[in-house]
Order: C-alpha cells, then sequence, then structure tokens
C-alpha cells in the first residue's frame, strides 16, 4: 500500500474526493451497488478505510456527490442548447420534433446520470447527513431556476410546470436507462427460457417520449 498523506489544503482536499469518485464511479460501472463498499473503494486507491473516513462518512455520500456532477452536466448541456431557441426568427425556430430530438440526444449523453438516479431518493438521500443534503438540495432548485428561465420560452410552456415537465422526462429517462434487460441475471433467465424481448433504442425512445410530453405540456399549460 503506498503511503498515504492526507490532505493540507482545499485544494489537495478537492483532489481526494475527486479520486474516491472516480474510483467509485468506476467500480459503478462494473458491479452491483451493493458489492462496493468504502473497504472496496479504499483498496482500490491503495488506503486504508481509516483514511478514507477522513473524506466521506459513508458510501452514499460519495454516491450523492457523484449524482451532482452528473446531474449539473446533463443540466448545464441543456441549458446551453435552449437557450437560443426562442431568440432565432419565428420561420426558422424549431419544431417540437427538432426540439424533442435535442433534448433526447442530450439524456442519451448522460445516461450515466439516470442510472445513478435510480438509487438517489430510495437509497442514497437515506443515508447521508442533513447538511449534505441540505447543500444537494440547494444547488439543485438554484440550477432548476436557470433551467427554467431558458426552458419556458424556448418551449412555449408555462414556468410553474416546467419542474414538473423535467422531473416527468427524468423518471422515463432513469427507467429505460435501468431496464431490467441491462440485468445480466434477467438475460440469462430471458435465454434459458428462449424468450427474445424487444430491444430498447434509447434515444429514439426519449424523443418519442419528450415529443408528446411538449405537445401535451404545450396543450395545458401554454406560456401566457
Amino acid at each position: 500500500m503506498a503511503d498515504f498523506i492526507r490532505a493540507r489544503s482545499e485544494e489537495q482536499k478537492a483532489l481526494r474526493l475527486a479520486e474516491i469518485k472516480a474510483v467509485t464511479d468506476r467500480q459503478f460501472a462494473t458491479r452491483p451497488y451493493h458489492e462496493i463498499t468504502l473497504t472496496t473503494i479504499a483498496e482500490e486507491l491503495g488506503w486504508s478505510r481509516a483514511n478514507l473516513y477522513k473524506y466521506v462518512a459513508t458510501k452514499e455520500e460519495i454516491f450523492l456527490s457523484i449524482n451532482r456532477d452528473k446531474r449539473d452536466a446533463y443540466f448545464e448541456e441543456l441549458i446551453r442548447a435552449f437557450r437560443m431557441a426562442p431568440n432565432v426568427p419565428c420561420e426558422t425556430r424549431p419544431t417540437n420534433q427538432e426540439l424533442a430530438r435535442t433534448w433526447a440526444h442530450i439524456a442519451a449523453a448522460h445516461q450515466d446520470y439516470f442510472k445513478h438516479n435510480s438509487m438517489l431518493m430510495t437509497i442514497i438521500e437515506t443515508n447521508v447527513s442533513v447538511e449534505k443534503l441540505m447543500d444537494f438540495k440547494e444547488s439543485y432548485y438554484d440550477l432548476l431556476e436557470r433551467l427554467t428561465e431558458v426552458l419556458s420560452p424556448a418551449l412555449g410552456i408555462n414556468a410553474d410546470h416546467i419542474n414538473t415537465l423535467s422531473l416527468t422526462v427524468l423518471h422515463h429517462a432513469v427507467g429505460l436507462a435501468q431496464s431490467c434487460l441491462n440485468n445480466p441475471l434477467i438475460k440469462e433467465a430471458l435465454a434459458r427460457l428462449e424468450i427474445t424481448p424487444d430491444v430498447i433504442d434509447f434515444e429514439s425512445d426519449m424523443e418519442e417520449f419528450v415529443l408528446i410530453c411538449l405537445e401535451g405540456y404545450q396543450k395545458a399549460h401554454p406560456l401566457s
């Protein structure tokens, strides 16, 4: 095991936390959540578990931070993509189909976020401190405010309903990204039963779903 040198500055602490998150995210890509522990994380880092505790209190605290990073990246890309939509001439404004395609393309590029988000409310947020959760939620609502300012005029939907729209899209994306068909045990079970399930095309399915949502929300909650 390499000699552990505790971070002495905020910059060094941030680097250590980045290392912890990178290892945890890498493990999540190759093994079930329940097989990831502070011990497996510490071992891959070459640290003792006691040294890992100098930076995090629980495994869920690490996953909350990873979720925040992935969430911020997803939101920021949505904001960039839709910021200009209402400012172009009417004759060249994107159609609902084009808007849905843009959103679906961004979602497809951030499937990792949706996989992480599948555990957020039921597992991650139940085993972190109130202080960590307050910081996480505050940053979410700050981002949501910015997203609402952009999406409302871009999509032609009342600002009061952008949060519900974004959550509806989020939950559908989570369901697709965490489809049971991605579970190797289920794949094996279906193979033994000689059942061939329908293939899920994440981006195509998301485009269709977002389009349905846009048309429904525009009709029920138009921009006033």
